[in-house]
């Protein structure tokens, strides 16, 4: 937006939140006022009125009602702003087209506009000629409307003392349609109106008499077309061979909008009018020239009948040329009429083209989604195909295993089994629904009596609260045993929507296993009676042997020791055995030449013979030994025991 628009149409918000408003001037400007455009009396003066997109939510009656009023509320050359969709097709003469494309209209004020119908029993005619020139009334009281407002008595004496007074004193009437057919005839007219030569007809044109056709003619367009009413129209009738002078109005009747016109032409004879002579008398003969061409003098009656004729043909001539005015003038306006009704049939057909290119556009997108469709409706086939195979694929994959399986929702209600369950569940296909703890287990407990399918049940409410799978050994009333594994039903989506409880067949493993277990501990008890007498036979052979003899195992921790041993160092046995070599006899042991060959010699070698070893010994003295050792290794290589002989050199003083 311009600065110079922002300040001429705009004011700073001197708000929290800051912005522009738009100036009080202009905002007094606008008025928003609630219109009901069926029920409320219209607006009147307005320049333009903007009316889009709600006829067409309207019946045609409605739209109809509303049209006139909209015409009612502009002033003239006021605009009527309408959508796309909608018209006044209904209402031509109300309205000139400024752009039919986009439905703009200028209002047509003229003397002939329709009538207004409000919502009351009360039409207002907005023609200027509403009285005669005589003061009677343009639109007279329906009689018929005073017969049906009174009711009983009343109204059969009212319609009684209507009939009289029209046969008294209305004047001879017919009542026509648009185009002059008589509909109705009240009274005598048979000096106004004759039978028509030729083809029977009921045309009130054709039947006038002499002198009124003309006049009549006009007057029956006026007031169809323009409902401009001729009131006491004086002409001169040609009855029974003469003249008498008449007068006639015709007017239109009250009708509801929609409704054909009707018109009403009455005939009344003017009092005191002279009768001419028959023109057939010799007094009455036109004036003429003789056989010599000498003039033939009349008399002044025929001088004055003849003025008459004269005068006659000269109105004659006057309301032909005026018919013929009328005749041009309403050829033009029927052109016009045509030319709006062209204008809007093009207008129409260009909507119609362009609903054709949006029904076209439509048609291609509808194919473009029944395309989609068919795709979509394809890989939902093949998806229907792809888990009617794994279904198949599942159902056998369940019917080939042994495991039982069971599928609990949260009130532990089966959903479904598989076919292997039945060796614990005597289930039917009746039974899905139901609560499991209904179904009789074939299940026992070790001593034959307990029913430990009341344990799987608690076991099933603690998955169903933990989330921590359970897992136990079971056994059948046939003597068959089952692992029970329990574990939470867990969704794609990582949902809990139950549990599953699952029987795997363990009989023969368990029995395999309790056969394992005796051959176990049959093994065991032969292993450690030759370990006591493998125990027993070494300790014997140590204890035999002369030399001082030690048994170590790996970490040189003494493990037996022989009685020359302990006698010969003076140490007892529960002072040695379990005992590094390193703590013996408080350290008298720890020799660093001892410690070469425990630890760096021996390791590297199976056995060593003849290394001397001399210590001082605290309580015996000088010693000097050789040793000889020996390494037992394990299949692996590993050193298991190490026998350590000793052989004196010196012995003490």
């Amino acid at each position: 937006m311009t600065a110079e628009r922002l300040r001429r149409f705009f004011s700073k918000d001197q708000g929290e939140h800051g912005g522009y408003k738009v100036k009080k001037d202009i905002r007094d400007m606008v008025v928003f006022a609630v219109q009901n455009v069926i029920k409320d009396p219209p607006f009147t003066k307005l320049d333009l009125l903007s009316c889009r997109n709600l006829m067409i939510y309207l019946e045609p009656e409605l739209q109809n009602r509303l049209i006139p009023s909209f015409h009612y509320a502009l002033r003239p050359n006021g605009v009527l702003f309408l959508s796309t969709s909608e018209s006044i097709t209904g209402h031509p003469d109300l309205f000139t087209a400024i752009e039919r494309k986009w439905k703009f209209y200028r209002a047509s004020h003229t003397d002939a506009a329709p009538w207004l119908k409000v919502n009351t029993d009360m039409v207002w005619a907005r023609s200027a000629g509403t009285h005669g020139s005589n003061g009677t009334p343009a639109r007279m009281a329906d009689a018929a409307a005073i017969g049906k407002a009174n009711s009983g008595r009343a109204g059969n004496v009212a319609a009684l003392s209507t009939n009289a007074l029209l046969q008294t004193y209305a004047p001879a009437s017919v009542t026509t349609d648009s185009h002059g057919n008589i509909l109705y005839v009240h009274g005598d007219t048979g000096r106004y109106l004759r039978p028509a030569p030729g083809p029977v007809s009921n045309n009130v044109v054709e039947m006038a008499r002499e002198g009124l056709q003309l006049d009549l003619r006009v007057a029956i367009d006026m007031a169809a077309t323009v409902s401009i009413p001729t009131l006491n129209k004086a002409v001169s009738v040609k009855t029974n061979g003469g003249f008498s002078k008449v007068c006639f109005s015709v007017r239109a009747l009250p009708r509801d909008k929609g409704d054909e016109p009707l018109l009403l032409v009455s005939f009344e004879d003017i009092a005191g009018a002279v009768k001419p002579a028959d023109p057939s008398h010799p007094a009455a003969a036109k004036p003429g020239l003789g056989k010599r061409g000498a003039a033939v003098h009349s008399s002044p009656s025929a001088q004055t009948t003849q003025s008459a004729r004269i005068e006659a043909l000269e109105r004659e001539l006057a309301y032909v040329k005026e018919n013929l005015q009328a005749t041009g003038e309403e050829q033009q306006a029927s052109n016009e009429e045509l030319k709006s009704t062209n204008e809007e049939l093009q207008s129409t057909n260009e909507e119609l083209q362009s609903s054709n290119e949006e029904l076209e556009t439509s048609k291609e997108e509808l194919q473009s989604l029944n395309e989609e469709t068919i795709t979509v409706n394809s890989e939902l086939n093949a998806r229907v195909e792809q888990l009617t195979r794994i279904q198949n694929d599942m159902k056998n994959l369940l019917d080939s295993i042994s495991t039982g399986t069971l599928f609990l929702d949260h009130q532990l209600t089966i959903l479904r089994y598989t076919p292997a369950v039945v060796q614990v569940y005597p289930l039917i296909a009746g039974d899905v629904g139901r609560p499991l703890s209904n179904i009789a287990s074939n299940l026992v407990g070790a001593d034959l009596s307990t029913d430990p399918s009341t344990d799987l049940l608690a076991d099933l409410q603690s998955v169903l609260d933990t989330l921590i799978p359970v897992e136990r050994e079971v056994r059948s009333t046939d003597g068959a045993w089952y692992l029970a594994r329990i574990q939470p039903y867990r969704t794609l989506d990582n949902a809990i929507e139950g549990v599953v409880l699952t029987f795997t067949p363990v009989t023969e493993f368990k029995l395999a296993s309790e056969a394992a277990q005796r051959t176990t501990t049959e093994l065991a008890t032969l292993l450690q009676a030759s370990t006591q007498l493998a125990r027993e036979l070494a300790e014997g052979i140590v204890n035999t042997v002369i030399e001082p003899l030690i048994v170590l195992d790996g970490s040189l921790q003494v493990i037996s020791a022989s009685r020359s041993f302990y006698r010969h160092f003076q140490v007892a046995a529960e002072h040695t055995v379990g005992r590094k070599i390193y703590d013996l006899g408080n350290g008298q042991w720890d020799i660093p030449a001892l410690r070469q060959l425990l630890e760096k010699i021996l390791p590297q070698n199976q056995a060593m013979d003849g290394y001397v070893v001399e210590h001082n010994f605290p309580g015996l003295g000088q010693r000097r030994m050789v040793l000889n050792a020996r390494r037992i290794v394990t299949a692996l290589g590993n050193t298991e025991l190490i026998l350590l002989a000793m052989v004196a050199i010196d012995s003490p003083d």
